[in-house]
């Protein structure tokens, strides 16, 4: 009987050792100020991957991965410190996991607009007088406030104006819809405040939107080399993307953020 009782109990401790061996370390990043020698979590080609990139001459290790899931489900495992992204795809990834959160320290300030090709100067003045037109009916507000408003979201779906004549051709446009909630999928359709808003240029310019779902990292070479004519991703316009292409007036601003681990309570 005694021998029983001690193997149960060495069961217990084994199976206790197993459970504490899994469980993810301790968040060690509570600022800014922490992410010096950390090993920070980005999707490869964003914004948030460029910004963590300068972390690099003081010691951090970046690990970039094709989804911001990716990079998420790493930091729940404990094999990164951190996730650098955009404030709203943040907030959905944390509202789905109770163990994670968002700093409430802003890591940077950043602006969106429609990625164009260098050569196509007549395609970027149309869709900047869209855009205009778009801002001063407040239609750009309320398809943004139906994906991320407090007391509106969900209440103002954007919806075609009928009778459209879209004899101008079709628009593709390249995106990464892994990035609610600027693109996702939902009944095995892209959505989001970027589709809406392409949808939206579109009806002004009386052409039919046609969405292709790609690698973010794809999206530039994909405008450049002709294959789309449009990227529309939550970008944000650098020096180095200028490079390569053009863009459009920003049509909303977003703010990179820092998710880690929840304290223990």
């Amino acid at each position: 009987m005694k021998k029983l009782v001690s193997l149960i109990l060495m069961a217990a401790m084994m199976l206790s050792l197993v459970a504490c061996g899994s469980k993810a370390p301790e968040n060690t990043v509570h600022s800014v100020d922490d992410l010096p020698g950390k090993t920070i979590g980005v999707q490869l080609g964003t914004t948030g991957d460029i910004y963590a990139s300068d972390y690099e001459a003081e010691g951090s290790t970046i690990e970039r991965y094709n989804k911001g899931a990716d990079a998420v489900q790493a930091l729940k495992q404990g094999k990164i410190d951190c996730v650098i992204i955009d404030e709203q795809p943040a907030k959905a990834f944390c509202e789905k996991n109770s163990d994670l959160t968002i700093l409430e320290e802003e890591f940077a300030l950043e602006e969106y607009a429609i990625c164009i090709s260098k050569d196509n100067t007549e395609l970027k003045e149309k869709i900047n007088a869209a855009l205009s037109e778009l801002k001063a009916e407040g239609t750009l507000d309320a398809i943004i406030a139906n994906y991320i408003g407090d007391d509106t979201k969900g209440k103002t779906p954007y919806v075609s104006p009928e009778g459209i004549d879209r004899s101008n051709g079709i628009l593709v446009m390249a995106t990464n819809a892994a990035f609610e909630p600027y693109e996702f999928y939902q009944d095995q359709k892209v959505v989001g405040i970027d589709a809406e808003m392409a949808q939206a240029v579109c009806d002004k310019l009386g052409m039919e939107l046609k969405i292709e779902d790609m690698e973010f990292d794809s999206i530039i070479n994909a405008v450049t080399s002709g294959k789309a004519d449009v990227g529309v991703a939550g970008m944000t316009v650098t020096e180095d993307r200028l490079k390569s292409v053009d863009f459009s007036d920003p049509y909303t601003t977003a703010t990179q953020v820092i998710i880690v681990r929840k304290d223990a309570e």
